[in-house]
């Protein structure tokens, strides 16, 4: 029993080192994806999209419309085979994810023609790197936590507050100094 576990046990250890060393498919990773800088912004920010689907010496047309940018031209950029573009998101954008998407066309080929490829956008209402460079302000004022206090914000009801602590603490020592003398109530 023993032997028949460890030959399993050996059996599938080659089988998951062959599955893993077997080289992926081609198909597992898009060629040419639509890579959008800064992927995190705040409205009025200024984007940034590249991709290398349309090919080298293609061009693109842009939507953000999404989020409200409209649409906007890709160009060859500084590499051959990159295509680039940049949009403004407006001051009006909600915070949320948008897709951005890109339409290949131009002399890139009549394989990447009409190739469409997406990228994703998050718009904060402020971001990360501000968020962090502010202080955080320190908390003022009273608690309203429904327990009062002696130096709550009203003195009126403070000075109610604590003229009948003074007539319970009055009757108190009254009604124990009449025990003590053993009148009756």
């Amino acid at each position: 029993m023993r032997n028949a576990r460890l030959l399993s046990g050996t059996a599938l250890a080659v089988a998951a080192a062959g599955v893993l060393a077997a080289p992926a498919p081609a198909s597992a990773a898009p060629a040419g994806g639509l890579e959008v800088q800064p992927s995190t912004v705040t409205p009025s920010s200024t984007v940034t999209v590249r991709t290398t689907a349309c090919g080298s010496g293609g061009t693109a047309t842009g939507d953000a419309s999404a989020v409200g940018a409209g649409t906007f031209t890709l160009a060859p950029g500084a590499r051959p085979e990159d295509v680039t573009g940049r949009f403004e998101v407006p001051p009006s954008a909600q915070p949320g994810t948008y897709e951005i998407v890109a339409k290949c066309s131009g002399s890139g080929g009549a394989a990447v023609r009409n190739k469409q490829v997406a990228g994703d956008l998050v718009v904060t209402i402020t971001s990360t790197a501000a968020a962090a460079e502010q202080p955080r302000p320190h908390p003022r004022g009273h608690v309203k936590t429904g327990v009062g206090g002696a130096l709550g914000p009203d003195p009126v009801q403070t000075a109610a507050g604590v003229a009948a602590l003074a007539v319970a603490a009055a009757g108190g020592t009254w009604l124990l100094h009449r025990r003590a003398r053993g009148d009756r109530i």
